[in-house]
């Protein structure tokens, strides 16, 4: 199969014959039908097809001046693509020799983008002073600095090129030393690892605003090591946000906490949590006990309590009404009953007005193996 195709060799014009022009015409077209369905089988092989390379069309068109080049359609005046730029500086360079007697005519604008790496280092003086009573007041830090040796704008770029640009540790630390930042091994770990509460806290206060503002989402999860051990992150999001979090399981328990992030998490018992129930096939005596019912717990142990007292001990019956109780505390929080899941179809996802997306739904489409050119374009239509 890997063998080199071998060549014709040439004919002589004496040699042509009617037969052997027939002959040569036959095997040109048996070639074409070869190497087409060697493309057919390597495509449905899924393997790497050769590239469909359309012709250049430069000869065909017309010459400079032609009819063909003056019907086309004229380009408008040309849009600066520096104009919305910030000027930081503005230098005047006269010509080298002025002949006396020229006039000014005006600055022809030349934009050079730039940007510089270089420290910033700030000696604060705090002034102190004896008060007339003896005692020593002093002058305060920033509060953005307060206790640290490093600004804000280097702990953002430190941030920014570990989490973002996936920068590792060992070569962060000599990036930033060449640049002149003393700093040690052990304070780069700290900034990165530790004191992350106001970071934590604005994620959170992300997804509690973007699910204020939101009539959907898309949710996903994936498996991924946290800590050291095997885990899962999932995510939450649309065109206005996008949420992560680190998580232990994949259960619909989980995701529901997930969309209390932000807020406490309440396991409330109300019209909606007990209409869930009813719809997952809860049993009817419990159903009819937790109908006459009303409780908000805001505590996973307090509730996994007050279920034991309640006398619910099956695991079944324990992880519907828990995930009732949930569902009955997002709603209390404001969460719309309509509001809808976008998801690939997996069961922790099918809460509220639960939809399937489409990139999912496109991934099943693009296993189909098309027989002829009609279901091609049919998958390539419904992919498009």
């Amino acid at each position: 199969m890997n063998s080199p195709k071998p060549e014709l060799p040439e004919i002589n014009k004496e040699d042509r014959t009617p037969l052997v022009d027939v002959l040569l015409e036959m095997l040109a077209w048996q070639q074409k039908q070869i190497d087409e369905l060697a493309q057919e089988i390597l495509k449905l092989k899924g393997e790497t097809t050769k590239p469909k390379i359309k012709p250049s069309t430069m000869d065909k068109e017309g010459a400079p001046g032609s009819d063909d080049s003056s019907s086309k359609r004229k380009k408008g005046p040309r849009r600066s693509k520096k104009g919305n730029l910030k000027i930081d500086e503005t230098q005047i360079i006269q010509p080298d020799e002025i002949p006396e007697g020229s006039r000014f005519k005006g600055y022809q604008d030349r934009v050079i983008q730039d940007i510089t790496f270089q420290t910033h280092n700030i000696r604060y003086r705090l002034a102190e002073y004896i008060t007339p009573e003896g005692l020593t007041i002093l002058g305060q830090l920033p509060e953005d600095i307060q206790g640290g040796s490093f600004g804000k704008s280097l702990i953002a770029f430190i941030l920014y090129q570990y989490h973002h640009q996936h920068v590792t540790q060992p070569l962060l630390l000599e990036q930033i030393r060449d640049l002149g930042v003393d700093i040690s091994s052990g304070k780069l770990s700290y900034i990165l690892t530790e004191d992350l509460d106001d970071f934590h806290a604005e994620k959170d206060e992300l997804l509690k605003t973007g699910l204020s503002v939101s009539k959907y989402i898309h949710t996903d999860d994936t498996g991924a090591r946290h800590k050291g051990q095997n885990g899962y992150c999932t995510h939450i999001g649309n065109d206005f946000f996008a949420w992560f979090s680190s998580t232990e399981s994949k259960s619909r328990i989980n995701f529901l906490n997930c969309l209390s992030q932000g807020k406490t998490t309440l396991y409330t018992l109300n019209t909606g949590a007990i209409e869930y129930m009813a719809q997952n096939k809860l049993s009817v005596v419990i159903l009819a006990t937790l109908e006459n019912i009303s409780v908000c717990i805001n505590t996973a142990p307090d509730w996994c309590e007050w279920l034991d007292q309640q006398g619910i001990v099956k695991p079944r019956h324990r992880k519907i009404v828990t995930e009732g109780a949930l569902m009955g505390g997002l709603l209390d929080q404001g969460i719309s009953s309509d509001f809808s899941i976008i998801s690939d179809d997996a069961g922790q996802f099918n809460v509220f007005d639960h939809a399937l997306c489409w990139i999912h739904a496109e991934r099943v489409i693009n296993r189909l193996i098309p027989l002829n050119d009609s279901h091609t374009k049919a998958v390539d239509d419904a992919r498009d």
